[in-house]
């Protein structure tokens, strides 16, 4: 019969015991640590991250008709934002107006948490639009870019309530959430070519490698190219 663990936490303090005379810092825990990893000849494993749900370009146009029908500028303007700029939630609800840049096609963010801001860009087709809605916004004598019926600025919740709205009434199956939004631009982004150091300044990400995660969705289109080409393989 396998004998039973002690818990991790229970271990813990026996170690502790151990070690406090020691006056240990990270470091030296760290150290000691690799050194027991060595002994018990434990390999070191990483969790493979998942790759993010992205809806696909027939599910957005559906799911953006949706939108489109109800003619509810501000519902538009908020999706088209999410989708042009790849801002996360917390992040678009602390837009203010004026961290609109018209002449740059630029939008200052920050999660109001602390972070660093950073400056996202927006395309230049989409400055008509936006430029409508913001003096609509100083019309109402508005402080933030998008704020409700209330004139308070939105919720999380707020907006993940606003966005499975039309979920429902485009008939999709699953739901599209805002950080699938900003899956969808940061994978189209690689999936034309763009280099991580040009795409990792304004997505926000610590490092490029974070986006190595969307490589993989560009699998499909990337099997057709190779496809077309074989044939003409020198062997």
């Amino acid at each position: 019969m396998k004998k039973q663990r002690t818990s991790a936490k229970v271990k813990a303090k026996e170690i502790a015991k151990l070690l406090r005379g020691e006056h240990p810092d990270y470091n030296y825990l760290k150290s000691i640590f690799r050194h027991l990893r060595q002994e018990l000849e434990i390999e070191v494993t990483h969790q493979e991250k998942k790759l993010p749900k992205v809806p696909t370009s027939e599910e957005l146009q559906k799911y953006y008709q949706a939108v489109w029908k109800t003619r509810n500028v501000q519902d538009m303007v908020i999706i088209k934002t999410f989708l042009y700029t790849g801002v996360r939630v917390s992040e678009l609800i602390n837009i203010r107006i004026e961290d609109v840049d018209f002449e740059l096609c630029q939008i200052r963010v920050n999660s109001g948490k602390g972070v660093k801001e950073r400056i996202v860009p927006f395309p230049g087709s989409f400055k008509e639009v936006l430029a409508m809605h913001v003096d609509q916004m100083y019309q109402k004598k508005a402080s933030y870019l998008f704020e409700s019926s209330w004139k308070r600025k939105y919720t999380t919740r707020g907006i993940h309530k606003l966005l499975a709205k039309y979920t429902e009434a485009a008939g999709l199956s699953k739901p599209i959430s805002p950080q699938q939004l900003r899956h969808f631009l940061l994978s189209w982004l690689k999936k034309q070519g763009i280099d991580d150091a040009l795409i990792q300044p304004y997505s926000g990400h610590s490092s490029r490698q974070s986006l190595e995660i969307y490589s993989p969705l560009s699998l499909s289109e990337a099997q057709s190219v190779y496809e077309s080409v074989m044939p003409k393989f020198p062997l």
